[in-house]
């Protein structure tokens, strides 16, 4: 929770993180399937219920934090969210739908089904990103090809993709020409942040929040507090 703590403090309005559940259906925020590499535990997530999962801490002494304490300590946040497992769907949609939380979350995901099966559950208002297809069709379009795409509001890309470009100024310019943000992943590197911005990207997902709010201070886009 820390983490989201600091970015809060620095005046970010807008999170990304990943979710898994717990054996009970408690939705939890972490990215891996296993504890392994954060805490030393080889169990999995989805192994232990909350009671067993909350006492277990990181080196640096944190539990892993849920998903609905973090709706609730901070109600205005925005929050993009990619679900790890197909077991954390049905507690995700209705933590979502309980905290009156579906408006102020996108949802991406490498796997088309789990982001259809959330879209179904969730209705129109839900905001999301299409997985690999979806992006592909709408990298072709900008090449003027004439495809057509489904009605999703924001496409979460890295940089490129095994070697190829992703986000080109063609790229950014079909996205809004047909209504749909474009989100970058992962950006750590100011020359790469800047790159980015001047090609039209509308938000960064970086590891170093601090250097991007000061390139974006710098640049006279920052909308933070």
């Amino acid at each position: 929770m820390a983490a989201f703590e600091r970015a809060v403090g620095l005046g970010y309005t807008h999170v990304e993180l990943d979710v898994r559940a717990t054996s009970d259906g408690v939705v939890v925020i972490h990215h891996d399937e296993t504890l392994e590499r954060m805490t030393g535990d080889s169990r999995a997530v989805a192994e232990l219920d909350w009671a067993e999962l909350s006492r277990v801490t990181t080196r640096g002494g944190e539990t892993a934090p849920r998903l609905d304490e973090l709706l609730s300590a901070f109600p205005g946040l925005c929050v993009n969210i990619e679900p790890k497992s197909d077991s954390v769907l049905e507690p995700l949609a209705e933590l979502l739908r309980r905290a009156d939380a579906v408006s102020r979350v996108g949802i991406g995901c490498f796997d088309p089904n789990r982001t259809l099966a959330l879209r179904r559950m969730l209705g129109e208002e839900l905001c999301w990103s299409p997985a690999h297809a979806g992006v592909l069709r709408l990298w072709l379009a900008g090449w003027g090809l004439p495809i057509a795409t489904d009605a999703f509001q924001m496409v979460q890309v890295p940089m490129r993709y095994r070697g190829v470009p992703v986000v080109t100024r063609r790229f950014v310019e079909v996205a809004h020409a047909r209504g749909v943000q474009v989100h970058v992943w992962t950006v750590d590197e100011e020359a790469e942040m800047e790159r980015l911005l001047n090609l039209g990207a509308d938000a960064l997902m970086t590891d170093r929040p601090s250097l991007l709010r000061a390139v974006l201070q710098r640049r006279g886009q920052w909308r933070g507090g």
